[in-house]
């Protein structure tokens, strides 16, 4: 065996009418709106207020920093050169050889499936690519939104975490959703 794998491999994938980079500076004012939108605020504990400077300070040293120590990858999710959301894969743990997904979308480019489709591309790059064998989202049980990405990223439902998270409003459960190499080869995956 050789030597395991310890940070992600910083490229640019490509998904239909999509592609994943690195984010810039360029898309501070788009994280900013997306970030004090109503909804994203509702799911995600990310700070409140949320401005420029928590938005540069996501792209200069947040994103930089778990690629750099192999934490995780920070993705913008671009349609047409714009911001539409961020996808990423964070708690890597090396050894285990796994990671989550975390994921948002721009109010303005909901209801496209982008969050779904964006998290299929990265989640099937990390386990053909970056050795990594399995792949986890989760949800806040009552967010319908994400839990329907988990499912059309090919993610299989499996069970429920009791108060593992946290919103503004308090402790939340969270449904499990998994995707393992072996299910990109298995019966299952010939079904899709």
């Amino acid at each position: 065996m050789g030597t395991p794998r310890r940070a992600f491999d910083d490229v640019v994938l490509e998904g239909d009418g999509f592609s994943l980079r690195r984010p810039v500076l360029s898309d501070v004012d788009r994280i900013v709106a997306a970030c004090t939108d109503e909804q994203t605020q509702r799911w995600l504990p990310l700070p409140r207020p949320y401005g420029p400077a928590e938005a540069t300070g996501f792209v200069q040293t947040f994103a930089a920093e778990a690629l750099r120590t192999g934490t995780g990858l920070v993705s913008a999710l671009d349609v047409n050169g714009q911001l539409a959301g961020m996808v990423d894969l964070n708690s890597a743990d090396w050894r285990n050889q796994t990671v989550a997904i975390g994921y948002w979308i721009s109010p303005d480019a909901r209801g496209q499936g982008l969050a779904g489709r964006a998290a299929a591309l990265l989640a099937r790059w990390a386990l053909t690519e970056q050795d990594l064998e399995r792949v986890e989202i989760r949800t806040a049980t009552g967010n319908g939104a994400s839990e329907s990405a988990a499912r059309a990223a090919g993610f299989a439902r499996e069970g429920v975490l009791r108060s593992a998270g946290f919103t503004h409003q308090g402790r939340v459960d969270l449904v499990v959703h998994g995707l393992t190499r072996a299910d990109l080869t298995g019966p299952q995956a010939s079904a899709d």
